[in-house]
């Protein structure tokens, strides 16, 4: 019990971090006041601000400063935030809500949407190639670089979300279904533990154990999203529930059904802690991140 307590803590203290340094990276940018403006509105709709937190709790398990991954985990929410703002135009999901708010483009129109959430990919880049730490090397920015590549662009999210939108209307198998959700969701939740990682300088064995561990974590984020979507609460998940079903798409409930997804999300949270215990850390933040993953309501 205690230990829960601690890492909820540990999450709500260091979201808060989050929240108050994110706005300053474009607040600063002299920019078209329309487009500052849309890009604030939902980096700034709240969220969970779980990828940016992986980032510092990498970092503290590592016993390493969490001040070296600030910029970094800011990135991340960047990116995050402009694939939520893409995923939600007419074009691709068409969702009117977001975290409880109006779209983007529904309140500064669709080209303005697409163009803050390009603002917000290319200047996550821009802020991770100057991150100004005595710490942070210029190899480390260039391995930060290089893995974000990865994990945001065709090999990882995007590729991801191309699967997705080919799979819609269709019968997925469940090898299928979990690529589209490692690339889609899982690869930038990886990117922040292995970020977090290489902040604080992890040797090549370590990372990849650390690779397997947020492979698990992944997907079971993405099974307690699906079953969120059958029995969660719409004001505290902030969009409709049932729209997997309404749209058609294939989902783990709808494969395993509703208790056989809950016991492969147990699977899955297992396998993430069997092989964080095989790692020479403290180990109890980002197990107690797992269980909270596991049960999160929203």
């Amino acid at each position: 019990m205690t230990q829960v307590i601690s890492t909820s803590e540990f999450l709500s203290t260091r979201k808060q971090t989050i929240e108050s340094a994110l706005p300053d990276y474009i607040q600063s940018l002299s920019i078209p006041e329309s487009l500052k403006e849309s890009m604030l509105y939902s980096l700034e709709a709240g969220g969970k601000r779980l990828r940016p937190v992986l980032v510092l709790a990498t970092l503290s398990s590592f016993g390493k400063s969490e001040s070296l991954g600030i910029p970094v985990g800011c990135a991340i929410e960047m990116i995050h935030t402009y694939s939520l703002i893409h995923d939600d135009l007419p074009c691709m999901d068409d969702d009117d809500l977001r975290r409880g708010k109006p779209t983007n483009h529904k309140v500064f129109g669709e080209a303005l949407a697409v163009l803050a959430g390009d603002g917000l990919l290319t200047q996550s880049f821009q802020l991770i190639s100057t991150i100004d730490h005595p710490e942070v090397t210029a190899e480390m920015k260039l391995q930060l670089i290089t893995e974000l590549v990865d994990a945001a662009g065709i090999k990882g999210m995007v590729g991801g979300q191309v699967a997705d939108m080919e799979g819609e209307k269709k019968s997925l198998s469940l090898e299928e279904l979990e690529f589209i959700h490692e690339h889609k969701t899982g690869k930038l939740l990886e990117y922040s533990i292995i970020a977090g990682a290489i902040l604080a300088g992890a040797s090549k064995e370590e990372i990849e154990k650390l690779r397997e561990f947020s492979f698990h974590l992944g997907l079971a984020f993405q099974i307690r999203d699906d079953i969120l979507d059958i029995e969660g609460d719409q004001e505290k998940i902030g969009k409709p529930v049932g729209s997997d079903k309404e749209n058609e798409k294939t989902t783990y409930p709808a494969l395993l059904t509703l208790e056989g997804a809950k016991e492969k999300l147990v699977t899955h949270i297992q396998l993430a802690k069997m092989n964080l215990h095989q790692l020479l850390i403290t180990t109890t933040l980002l197990e107690g991140l797992c269980d909270l993953i596991a049960m999160r309501d929203h």
